[in-house]
């Protein structure tokens, strides 16, 4: 046996694509003929994300409600029908032994139509508060992975199997020196490093933020890895020096990880997921144009466990500097950081998923 067919929908962000590739190389591993298709969002990252990573994808004319009346609002039930007939046609077409959801528009129709057609059906949601895709998606799921306690107010918990989120393998054994992590960047050893990281597009607010800091980083002696995301490159690598590196992007995550001493993040559940199980002292400052304000939640579930620090957005002014010299200052503050989110990490996600979706097979 192993002939089993896989049909994976996720997308609209890294935080849903990530995982939903993370999924299909387990079950690759484990089922050596299996096929896999993905379907995603015609006009969404994940049309070029899944064939980068070696997995064909189709692609539906779907996208979210805009939260006013718009055109695209308008067009919201036609593009709704178009893709439920095309997401039927996929599921008559391929066969699929299993449907799996990571979230995203395009999991709705395509979920929806597999299991009218009685394919078993397995969710993933990765934050502490549940999208909408899933809720809608709920009643017709085997089984939901999910990554934080307190998901039954969503979901029947008859369902709910905690796994944690898939991480990027390359980050649970991460086995890179330190020195050999900061020489790839040409960092000093010497030097604490503060690594900045915004999400994949960038964060407008933290790359304020830190450009409005640049004197205090210079004055406190440390050296900043600033991904500032590809929107706004252009604008902030006018400040690369020996001591800050700014990138579009950081390709060696795993290199990232092992140079930061403290590390400012954004709050989206991947990244969480990512953060415990690096194990460095953290501070989180979420996004708050993000549906359901879920990044926020994400953050507070680890603060109020003593894992993270955060700060609000609309808070930094004030508290930034202050909260961000304290850390720096007490060597016992971050080793208790480092510690506590360390032990939240998850690293065993992506296995225990795909044992959940292993035996629906039988």
């Amino acid at each position: 046996m192993g002939n089993y067919r896989f049909i994976i929908s996720g997308g609209g962000t890294g935080g849903h694509i990530y995982p939903a590739i993370a999924i299909a190389n387990e079950l690759k591993q484990r089922f050596a003929n299996a096929d896999f298709l993905f379907v995603g969002a015609k006009d969404k990252m994940e049309m070029e994300k899944v064939p980068q990573a070696g997995y064909v994808i189709e692609g539906l004319w779907i996208s979210g409600l805009q939260r006013k009346l718009t055109l695209k609002n308008l067009m919201f039930p036609i593009k709704l029908i178009s893709s439920l007939l095309r997401a039927r046609k996929i599921v008559k077409r391929f066969k699929p032994d299993v449907a799996v959801g990571t979230g995203g528009f395009a999991s709705g129709p395509l979920l929806r139509m597999a299991a009218s057609a009685g394919v078993p059906c397995v969710l993933q949601e990765q934050n502490s508060y549940a999208g909408i895709t899933n809720k809608l998606l709920a009643d017709k799921a085997e089984k939901i992975c999910v990554a934080y306690d307190g998901m039954e107010q969503f979901f029947p918990e008859e369902k709910i199997v905690k796994t944690g989120n898939p991480v990027r393998a390359d980050l649970v054994n991460n086995q890179i020196p330190r020195e050999a992590a900061l020489k790839f960047f040409g960092l000093d050893i010497t030097k604490p490093t503060i690594l900045i990281l915004g999400g994949s597009l960038g964060a407008r607010r933290i790359n304020q933020l830190i450009e409005s800091e640049l004197a205090l980083f210079k004055k406190r002696g440390v050296q900043l890895l600033w991904q500032c995301g590809k929107l706004y490159y252009e604008e902030y690598k006018k400040y690369e020096s020996d001591v800050v590196k700014v990138r579009a992007f950081l390709n060696k995550m795993d290199f990232a990880y092992s140079a930061a001493n403290i590390i400012i993040s954004r709050a989206g559940a991947g990244s969480v997921s990512e953060l415990c199980l690096v194990g460095k002292p953290t501070i989180f400052i979420p996004s708050p144009n993000v549906a359901e304000d879920h990044q926020t939640k994400n953050a507070l579930a680890l603060v109020k466990e003593n894992a993270a620090i955060m700060i609000k957005e609309n808070e930094l002014d004030e508290n930034f500097k202050t909260v961000f010299e304290g850390l720096l200052n007490s060597e016992t503050r971050q080793a208790q950081l480092s510690n506590t989110i360390k032990s939240l990490g998850l690293p065993k996600s992506t296995e225990h998923i795909v044992d959940e979706i292993e035996k629906l097979l039988k």
